[in-house]
């Protein structure tokens, strides 16, 4: 009896060990790699994106994103393309001046296969407000999707506000 109790000790420890080893093999990290072109690319997307910003420059502005670009915001909810750019003609509209800078370090870049990329940073916006200089530091996501060798914001989720 003693035999077999062993063998069957042997087993389950076995079994076990191959279990164990197989849970870890999962829970491994399998991140697509980014390599640099990806990350130059959608750093310079990020930059040509909020120079027309600051500039105000709603021509070049609006085509940065996609017809079906949803805005999703903690404070505000989800944002459909026809109000986002509603809310951007009155911003642009106003004296504030407001101006966004990417924190630096900040940017991370990973890719979306067969789609694009995604971009997680931090940014600050600054504008005048009663003769004082407010900066506000804030979170986004921006799904990037390549289209005909075009990049083009498809959706965006900004938080932390």
């Amino acid at each position: 009896m003693r035999k077999k109790t062993l063998k069957h000790q042997t087993f389950y420890l076995s079994l076990l060990l191959i279990l164990v080893l197989n849970l870890a093999q999962a829970q491994e990290k399998k991140v697509a790699p980014t390599s640099q072109e990806l990350y130059n690319e959608i750093a310079k997307m990020d930059t040509v994106l909020f120079d027309a910003f600051n500039v105000k420059d709603m021509a070049k502005f609006k085509p940065l994103f996609t017809e079906d670009l949803e805005w999703y915001q903690d404070n505000g909810g989800l944002l459909s393309y026809q109000t986002v750019f509603s809310n951007f003609e009155k911003m642009f509209n106003n004296e504030n001046k407001l101006t966004r800078q990417l924190v630096k370090g900040s940017l991370e870049v990973h890719p979306i296969k067969d789609f694009g990329a995604i971009e997680i940073a931090t940014h600050q916006f600054r504008h005048m407000e009663n003769g004082k200089e407010e900066v506000g530091t804030f979170k986004f996501v921006a799904i990037w999707k390549k289209i005909d060798n075009q990049w083009k914001v498809s959706r965006m989720i900004s938080y932390d506000h």
